[in-house]
């Protein structure tokens, strides 16, 4: 199974002066084509903790999409740092200028021009709001910050490259509301449930309701879904805590 990622990169985000509206975005575009997010990652403008971090998932063969710091201004360090971890070194890249030459003409040079320098050998992806191009390398693709331009460039690279995955992978999730219980008292049972069904992941989620409640659930194959969800009902029943299927 695929597994996708997403760095989120910039100090404003960790400071508070922006909000994240990407991880929220990019779980709905992958979940609308049967698509998982595996991991989200924040990061400040640190150069070394950027590319430390590009090193380890372009090792493990993800796919990532990366938010933030593709500017030209002295704060932007996610082209450099991604040249850095597939040691290329920053080439200008001859499509990017030609977007950059068609929107903005000889207004284009001499600085927005520097947004054209990519790790060599990378690939572009557009922009379809002012045709800065974002690019990509080792499967993993840098979009700006913005969310305006950055989520139809995530939409334009899976539609582009990773139709042959759409709704490919049975992964599902089912849940039941557990009644009366807390975490405490399902601590064994869950246990138990792990040990009997391996490849599932287990998750519980208590809610702070009026009457004390747990969403208690497995993520994982249809068919072990299914399994594991059973030997649930039956334990939770057995414990003698009422418990309703939540769709």
């Amino acid at each position: 199974m695929q597994t996708f990622g997403i760095y989120i990169i910039g100090d404003e985000i960790l400071s508070g002066k922006r909000q994240d509206k990407h991880l929220s975005k990019v779980i709905e575009l992958l979940s609308a084509r049967g698509l998982q997010l595996s991991w989200a990652n924040y990061l400040g403008d640190t150069p070394s903790q950027i590319t430390a971090a590009l090193k380890a998932s372009m090792a493990r063969g993800e796919v990532v999409f990366s938010f933030g710091g593709i500017g030209a201004t002295p704060d932007d360090f996610t082209r450099q740092c991604a040249a850095e971890a597939v040691n290329v070194p920053i080439e200008r890249h001859l499509g990017a200028v030609a977007e950059l030459e068609a929107r903005f003409g000889e207004a284009a040079y001499p600085k927005r021009v520097l947004m054209a320098d990519f790790p060599k050998g990378a690939d572009l992806i557009p922009n379809p709001v002012n045709r800065v191009a974002g690019f990509s390398i080792h499967q993993h693709y840098f979009v700006p910050g913005f969310p305006e331009m950055a989520h139809p460039m995530v939409e334009w690279v899976l539609d582009t490259y990773y139709a042959h995955l759409f709704h490919q992978q049975d992964y599902v999730e089912a849940s039941i509301l557990v009644m009366d219980a807390g975490e405490s008292q399902l601590i064994d049972m869950m246990h138990q449930i792990l040990t009997q069904h391996p490849d599932i992941k287990l998750f519980s989620l208590p809610k702070l309701d009026i009457r004390r409640t747990i969403e208690l659930g497995v993520k994982g194959t249809t068919n072990s879904v299914n399994l594991a969800m059973q030997d649930i009902q039956q334990q939770v029943s057995g414990l003698g805590f009422p418990w309703s299927a939540l769709p």
